[in-house]
């Protein structure tokens, strides 16, 4: 699997959208994360809880990743671009407004997400753990990460997020998110002035 930056050469190579994460299996070739992670579970026949056969319990998955793509994912990474990356491509930090006005989307994302699909179950899907957890997870952990710590004064998404940590086993959940909860970091690096000059405007143009 290819994760390097998507506008190199070897992006290019793997996904002919020029987009990471990419897949490269022998010939084969696929992009967006999601395509991904369906492939794998079907190819290497994961526990069925993950994607499960049940067709109605495989439809709530589905439903959940088709309703994530435009309201979490819309939303949570767009905190660690106002706060860290940009700032640090362009040199200048964002207006506070940008960063309040991305929180409120996400919050209304947040009560969706813990009425209409979590209510009072363990998972998403109900009492075992699915793709769809770990897909917003992921996602989740961004603005904690820059330290929007989106948990606090929800209880109930933050019992979800332990059971999550449980199901995949501490050690491994932080290793997973060793990169996204250090991103911070990132603001003391140098980076190459060519490489801003290309990438501040991209940055910017994700943001609107």
């Amino acid at each position: 699997m290819f994760l390097g930056p998507s506008n190199s050469e070897g992006a290019g190579k793997v996904s002919l959208l020029k987009k990471v994460p990419a897949l490269k299996d022998g010939d084969f070739t696929l992009a967006e994360c999601t395509a991904i992670l369906l492939y794998l579970s079907r190819k290497y026949n994961t526990p069925d809880h993950w994607y499960p056969s049940d067709i109605q319990k495989r439809a709530q998955v589905d439903e959940y990743l088709s309703w994530h793509h435009a309201n979490i994912r819309a939303n949570a990474p767009k905190t660690m671009w106002i706060k860290v990356l940009i700032p640090l491509f362009t040199g200048q930090p964002l207006p506070s407004e940008k960063l309040q006005e991305v929180m409120e989307g996400l919050s209304t994302s947040l009560k969706q997400f813990e009425e209409r699909f979590l209510q009072d179950k363990a998972f998403i899907i109900g009492s075992e753990i699915s793709l769809a957890d770990l897909v917003a997870i992921v996602e989740l952990m961004q603005p904690v990460g820059v330290g929007c710590d989106i948990f606090e004064d929800r209880p109930r998404l933050m019992e979800w997020r332990r059971r999550v940590e449980d199901a995949v086993g501490k050690e491994l959940f932080f290793q997973a998110h060793e990169m996204i909860l250090s991103v911070k970091e990132l603001s003391n690096i140098q980076i190459d002035p060519q490489l801003k000059e290309q990438l501040a405007p991209v940055l910017m143009k994700m943001l609107k």
